[in-house]
C-alpha cells in the first residue's frame, strides 16, 4: 500500500513542465540535456525539478527512446590537422549533451567507409556525422536513409541535398586570395589540387577559376598531385628551376601549400620574395614555419559545431526540414606572398 502511494506521489516531467512554464516537450530536452535549448529557458525547468523533487531516471528513458546516447563521426583523413579542430567543433557539442563519439578514419576508403558504418549500427549509435570519402557512390545516402540512421554530411556531400549538411562557402576565401595575387602584379598563377574527387575538390576548383576570371586573370597551370608534403615537396623541386613557372600558387589545402613551401625552400626559392604561396584551410601549421604561409580561413572547427548541432536536432526531430548550412571562408595574409619580383 506504501509503494502504491510512493509511485503515485513520485514527481512526474508534466510536475516539472507546469511548475516553470514551459511544455512537457521542452521540460524533456533539457533532462536530456538537448543543446536545443536556451540557456534562460533551461535554468527554469532545472529549477522547477529541484523545487518539485524530480528525478531523472537515464536507464528507464533510454529503454523507452531505445536509444544509445552514442554517435558515429567517421572522418577521411586523420593526419591532416584540419580534421582534428573539426573532431574538437562537435565534441565540444555533443559532449555538452552528454554523448560519447565513436570516430572513425576512412582512409578515403568508401569500403572502409562502409565497414565502419555497419559497425556503429552493431553497436546502436544513435546517428552519424560523414565526411564523405572520395569516391563514395550515389547510393551511400539512400541507404543510410532507408535504414532510418539519422545522418549528416561535413564538409563533403553525396547526398544531393537530401540530408543535412555543415560546410563552407569555398568562393569568398579563394576571392580574397586571387584579389591579393592581382594587386602584387601576379598574372602567371598556378593552382594545385588534390587527385581525390568529391564536391569539396569540385567547389573549390569552380571557385579558383572563378575567381581568376573576375580579376581578368587565367591560371596557367592546374596540377594534380597526391595531397601529401612529400609530393608537393616534390613539385616545388621540378618548379624551382623551371623558366616558365607560375609566380604565384594556390594550393587546394594547407598540406600541400606547407610541403611546396619546404620543397621552395630546400632548393633556395624563398616564400614571398621569389614566389607567392597560397594554402587553403589556415591549420595552425601556417603560422609556425617562416615565412608564414598565407592561407584561407575555413573555420573546421565551427563547421563541427554546426555538424554536431544539426546531428542532435535530426536525432530530436527525425521529420523537420533538412538544412543545409554554411561558414564563410577568408583570405589571410603573412609573408609567404609578395610582389612580382621585376
Amino acid at each position: 500500500m506504501g509503494e502504491k502511494s510512493a509511485r503515485q506521489t513520485r514527481p512526474t516531467l508534466m510536475d516539472v513542465a507546469k511548475k516553470a512554464g514551459v511544455s512537457r516537450a521542452t521540460a524533456s530536452l533539457v533532462v536530456r540535456k538537448s543543446p536545443l535549448v536556451g540557456a534562460e529557458t533551461r535554468a527554469a525547468v532545472e529549477a522547477a525539478m529541484i523545487d518539485v523533487g524530480y528525478v531523472y531516471n537515464v536507464g528507464a528513458a533510454g529503454m523507452r527512446a531505445a536509444r544509445s546516447r552514442t554517435i558515429g563521426v567517421i572522418i577521411p583523413n586523420l593526419s591532416n590537422p584540419f580534421f582534428g579542430v573539426l573532431l574538437a567543433g562537435i565534441d565540444r557539442i555533443v559532449d555538452g549533451a552528454g554523448l560519447a563519439t565513436f570516430i572513425a578514419h576512412s582512409g578515403e576508403s568508401p569500403a572502409k567507409q562502409d565497414g565502419f558504418v555497419t559497425r556503429m549500427r552493431e553497436h546502436g549509435v544513435d546517428g552519424l556525422i560523414v565526411c564523405p570519402a572520395a569516391g563514395t557512390g550515389d547510393d551511400f545516402v539512400p541507404r543510410l536513409k532507408r535504414w532510418g540512421m539519422p545522418v549528416v554530411e561535413a564538409l563533403r556531400t553525396v547526398g544531393g541535398g537530401a540530408v543535412d549538411y555543415a560546410g563552407m562557402d569555398q568562393r569568398g576565401g579563394m576571392d580574397g586570395a586571387v584579389a591579393r595575387l592581382a594587386e602584387l602584379g601576379h598574372d602567371r598563377v598556378g593552382f594545385v589540387t588534390a587527385n581525390l574527387y568529391h564536391s569539396a575538390h569540385d567547389e573549390r576548383l569552380v571557385a579558383f577559376r572563378a575567381a581568376m576570371a573576375r580579376h581578368g586573370l587565367q591560371a596557367v597551370t592546374e596540377i594534380e598531385i597526391a595531397p601529401t608534403h612529400a609530393e608537393a615537396a616534390a613539385l616545388a623541386a621540378r618548379m624551382a628551376g623551371a623558366a616558365d613557372a607560375p609566380t604565384a600558387w594556390i594550393c587546394h589545402n594547407d598540406v600541400i601549400g606547407l610541403g611546396l613551401h619546404w620543397g621552395f625552400s630546400d632548393h633556395g626559392v624563398v616564400p614571398g620574395r621569389d614566389v607567392s604561396l597560397i594554402g587553403f584551410d589556415n591549420v595552425a601549421e601556417t603560422d609556425l614555419v617562416r615565412p608564414g604561409l598565407a592561407s584561407v580561413a575555413t573555420e573546421p572547427g565551427e563547421i563541427g559545431v554546426l555538424a554536431a548541432r544539426l546531428l542532435l536536432r535530426r536525432i530530436e526531430t527525425p521529420d523537420a526540414d533538412v538544412e543545409i548550412l554554411t561558414v564563410p571562408t577568408h583570405f589571410v595574409e603573412r609573408a609567404s606572398v609578395g610582389a612580382v619580383r621585376g
